[in-house]
């Protein structure tokens, strides 16, 4: 087999098992969020995926965390610790297959924080993209009817920070290896969820402790293997399968919650994706070509 042909193979189960286990991952939230407070779910989770990366770091070596820009992987966590207790907050009551049709925001919102905060240029087609996008989220919101949930604001604040975090990371890219940014944001996440979970302690029991443990591996594992997937193949074709997670997030809120699954939510989510991957095409687009749409 070709390489490009094994490569994009690779890329596409790696990311169909992103997928699987990020929504997975997302049902423990919610299941645990019956019995913890959810800043005490992100501190765990945190912990748990700062002990999945260590071994990382061991091999690699301390070189591997050297960084020039500290006050950037501050800015990123600080982003990330938000847009984290939000989500895990917002995900304690809202279904998740709604949770994950409004997560197709933060390339939306990363888009806007990319034109206001690094000054990347955007065109007519790309801001007709994003118009669309918040179509989609009226839609999976809706604000005038008796399903309207006010707690998935919290989730659409998550991926507004969300969207700042990925910026951050786009400029970190340019001079930081990837296993010091995971490492320093998994380091920084940990200690800085660690004072709002103080706020609302419980100890878990040793089920859940267990859960806790399994959701922080996945959380980790399913973020290792999208980049992986992302540095194999295409942007595009590699996110265009992330709508997997709408699927897998439906089946899980179905058969554990016993959710049901608002057709508005699957067309909201279809905008939602359609226009962020439009723009994730672009970004792709313009990298090669230096003449902006």
């Amino acid at each position: 087999m070709p390489k490009h042909l094994h490569d994009s193979s690779k890329a596409l189960i790696l990311m169909i098992l992103s997928t699987i286990v990020l929504a997975s991952m997302h049902g423990m939230v919610r299941h645990l969020g019956g019995d913890l407070h959810p800043f005490v779910i992100a501190f765990y989770r945190n912990l748990f995926g700062l002990i999945t990366v260590l071994p990382l770091v061991y091999r690699i070596g301390m070189s591997g965390l050297r960084t020039s820009r500290q006050l950037l992987n501050l800015l990123r966590s600080v982003t990330g610790i938000i847009a984290m207790l939000t989500w895990f907050y917002g995900l304690a009551t809202v279904p998740t297959a709604e949770a994950t049709a409004l997560s197709f925001t933060a390339a939306i919102f990363s888009a806007l924080a990319a034109f206001f905060f690094l000054g990347e240029k955007m065109r007519l087609r790309r801001w007709v993209a994003i118009f669309g996008g918040f179509i989609g989220v009226v839609v999976v919101l809706q604000p005038n009817s008796e399903n309207f949930n006010p707690n998935m604001f919290f989730i659409l604040l998550s991926c507004v920070f969300w969207g700042l975090s990925v910026t951050i990371v786009k400029s970190l890219t340019r001079t930081d290896s990837s296993t010091s940014i995971v490492t320093w944001m998994a380091i920084l996440l940990t200690v800085m969820s660690l004072p709002p979970a103080l706020l609302f302690w419980q100890w878990p029991d040793p089920s859940d402790l267990l859960l806790l443990g399994v959701m922080g591996m996945l959380g980790t594992l399913g973020h290792l293997w999208m980049a992986k997937a992302l540095s194999l193949a295409d942007t595009t074709a590699v996110m265009s399968i992330d709508f997997m997670r709408l699927i897998w997030a439906a089946l899980i809120g179905a058969f554990f919650f016993g959710d049901d699954f608002d057709a508005s939510t699957l067309v909201g989510a279809i905008i939602i994706f359609s226009s962020g991957l439009y723009i994730i095409f672009r970004e792709s687009v313009a990298r090669q070509n230096t003449n902006e749409i």
